[in-house]
């Protein structure tokens, strides 16, 4: 399947890191896979994705201590040093099943199925020269296809892969074959996009997302290659386009409001590059409930996580903006608990064809005015989207005028005349159809 076929729309999905962390297990996937495909799948989400750390099953806790990534650990890996799941956190992958039952289960909802890992070969399977897989049965080491020098600066599990070394290829190719074993449709590829821990070269993985698109492709099953942490490299959006599908334009994004004023000027800077299989990712929607999995070892549990910290007003702005940009949507929250407002929030079909729109969208006003900003996003059938931002702390009053008769209100979903004067509230939005 060519890489544009996998994903010729923005994925929709959820993903289990803002609200379970490092911890989520197998119970909490599958009812965040139930809640999707009774109350969202309609609506088009369809991922269930697992985050970080799925291998380990002392993941969040060592000593008494919380610690997001444990240093030195040896989390599951097979004979071939690659990546299974922790069978104490997912029981179905008990006897080398992998994650393969799982998967079946998301697939029989009718959803899709997917999974984050570190880019690289696990670092214990280097120091104790464990086999890899090869693809004529040579005995090849873990330690012969790594490179030592390339590391995270924020998780300890990994090593590069030298894409010089022979059989470097071939680690790549058996940890996707696995993968397609498994049924995965969606790898989400984290310390890649950006290379953080070299600030002199931020794209210094580059090499290894060409290997990791190949062993896709080796794989003979179309998976969306999903790229982070950011923020991506503008100068290097054409190769990001030619061999990923996704890739994170910022870094961590959470439910602050200077995380999401600042994400207009993202979206203006890389809105020439959506389309065609290619998503710049604005991360997670955090919403509702985040950060469970954050909490120490003991806290009650009616004690662990918090509200979010968006408004409902700042809430619909980061959705609006998403759906006009037409970034990829994958929600962080614990599904089953979803409020009606969110939930709304969230089916709004109206809302949800602006990331849907065949058409790049552009930013009309500049974003250091600092007050309203514009996006508008051109339909094919000759229509146009519109949606008005106030960044301000003030009110901002907006005049709109259409030529091409009504104009349709997609958060309230209803027809106003061709002439209109509204108010903005600080940080809130509107969106229109004309």
């Amino acid at each position: 399947m060519n890489k544009n076929e996998v994903a010729p729309q923005p994925p929709m999905g959820w993903n289990s890191y803002d609200y379970y962390n490092t911890m989520v297990n197998e119970e909490q996937v599958r009812a965040n896979a139930e809640y999707m495909a009774a109350n969202l799948k309609q609506y088009g989400w369809e991922y269930v994705v697992i985050d970080i750390q799925w291998s380990d099953p002392d993941a969040g806790l060592r000593n008494g201590e919380n610690i997001q990534y444990i240093p030195f650990s040896r989390f599951c890996i097979d004979e071939f040093s690659r990546q299974i799941p922790a069978p104490n956190r997912f029981p179905s992958s008990e006897g080398g099943k992998g994650f393969k039952p799982l998967a079946d289960y998301i697939h029989s909802l009718g959803l899709k199925f997917g999974i984050h890992i570190m880019r690289g070969i696990p670092r214990f399977a280097c120091h104790d020269h464990l086999p890899i897989k090869t693809h004529d049965g040579s005995p090849v080491t873990a330690d012969l296809v790594a490179n030592p020098y390339s590391v995270s600066r924020w998780n300890a599990d990994m090593y590069g892969v030298d894409a010089n070394r022979p059989y470097a290829q071939d680690y790549y190719d058996s940890i996707f074959e696995l993968y397609a074993q498994w049924g995965v449709d969606y790898v989400k590829v984290d310390d890649i996009c950006n290379t953080n821990m070299y600030p002199h070269n931020p794209y210094s993985a580059e090499k290894e997302i060409e290997m990791m698109a190949k062993a896709i492709e080796n794989s003979g099953r179309g998976m969306v290659l999903s790229l982070s942490p950011g923020p991506a490299v503008i100068e290097k959006a054409h190769h990001y386009e030619t061999f990923a599908n996704m890739w994170r334009i910022t870094d961590d994004f959470w439910d602050d409001w200077k995380l999401l004023k600042a994400m207009f000027e993202r979206c203006e800077v890389w809105q020439k590059h959506t389309g065609d299989g290619n998503w710049p990712d604005c991360d997670m929607l955090p919403m509702n409930r985040l950060g469970w999995g954050w909490a120490a070892p003991g806290t009650p549990e009616k004690k662990r996580g918090w509200k979010c910290k968006f408004t409902k007003e700042e809430t619909r702005t980061m959705i609006t903006l998403w759906c006009i940009f037409r970034a990829p949507l994958m929600i962080g929250t614990d599904l089953p608990q979803l409020d009606k407002f969110n939930l709304g929030l969230l089916t709004n079909e109206e809302i949800i064809a602006m990331d849907k729109c065949p058409n790049q969208a552009e930013q009309l006003s500049k974003t250091s005015r600092e007050d309203v900003v514009v996006w508008r996003n051109i339909t094919d059938d000759g229509h146009a989207y519109y949606a008005y931002f106030n960044l301000s702390e003030e009110p901002q009053t907006v005049k709109m005028n259409s030529e091409n008769g009504k104009i349709r209100d997609i958060w309230a979903k209803k027809d106003l005349k061709e002439s209109i004067t509204f108010i903005l509230a600080p940080h809130a939005c509107k969106a229109f159809k004309v």
